[in-house]
């Protein structure tokens, strides 16, 4: 696909989730893992990962502590995927105003921080589907990474958020999904409508970059949103919080996703377990 947008996502998405629990960025750490670069596509592959992720690292003003390579990863001649892993570590001045990625109070206003572009690309929706790895991904737009970055910094400096929480893989269904799941203990429910004029499946499943679902008392919900725009962030209140018993509800352009929570939880949480039970060859 493209490794120099693919390598500029990972570390703009490790980013976001630092400034989702309040830290700061402050540089990485990477683990490249491709195939024999003896091979001409295979270098530049290597070589468009390393660049993209100088670019984002310029951007964000995160360096390069270290970090290692693994080449010649193939299997009768066919290499593995192209795979930059980044760590990246941050600085938290205040460990008292740490939040979490879970909604943790019905009646809460759900916030979407940032825009769904419409960008289906190499996503989870296309692969689960489709067994499709294909498509243009989604563009990474640094400045606007970075201005995110500062006003979630800034929103939880105030302590405006009652929970933050990246928007990537499985796009805003999946991230509304693990916001209300949380870790399994005392799930809650969603109730959201995305009023926006993209395909019910791409506004649901896209993965475009540089998007955070945010949680807050509805007296602070004014001072989110005017937060953003002192950063140019797009923002907008999308839903409430609500409790596990109303069921997950996300309305889109035409139609909508209803689900009961016990149901999203099992196909999250038992993921694993259904797959390893699995009759052989079968599709999951």
């Amino acid at each position: 696909m493209e490794p120099r947008t693919g390598a500029m996502a990972a570390v703009a998405e490790a980013a976001r989730n630092l400034v989702c629990v309040g830290a700061l960025p402050t540089a990485i750490t990477n683990n490249l893992n491709f195939g024999n670069p003896l091979k001409t596509h295979i270098y530049y592959q290597l070589r468009e990962a390393v660049l993209g992720m100088r670019e984002a690292c310029s951007a964000f003003e995160t360096p390069v502590t270290g970090g290692n390579v693994s080449l010649f990863n193939e299997t009768d001649g066919k290499a593995i995927y192209p795979t930059p892993v980044i760590g990246m570590v941050g600085v938290i001045d205040d460990i008292s105003k740490i939040i979490r990625h879970a909604f943790n109070s019905a009646g809460d206003d759900i916030v979407l921080l940032g825009t769904n572009s419409g960008e289906l690309g190499g996503s989870e929706y296309l692969y689960v589907t489709y067994k499709l790895v294909a498509g243009h991904p989604p563009s990474v737009d640094l400045e606007a990474e970075r201005l995110l970055q500062q006003a979630v910094l800034k929103m939880n400096h105030e302590e405006v958020l009652n929970s933050a929480h990246d928007c990537s893989e499985g796009g805003l269904a999946a991230a509304l999904a693990e916001c209300a799941l949380g870790n399994g203990e005392t799930p809650l429910g969603v109730s959201a409508e995305v009023d926006e004029d993209l395909a019910p499946i791409v506004s649901l499943f896209g993965e475009s970059h540089g998007r955070i679902i945010a949680s807050t008392s509805p007296e602070n919900t004014e001072r989110v949103l005017a937060i953003a725009a002192l950063y140019d962030v797009p923002a907008k209140r999308i839903g409430t919080v609500t409790e596990m018993a109303s069921g997950f509800s996300i309305k889109v352009r035409s139609g909508s996703v209803q689900a009961r929570m016990t149901d999203v939880a099992e196909a999250y949480f038992d993921s694993i377990p259904n797959i390893m039970d699995a009759p052989t060859g079968s599709e999951t």
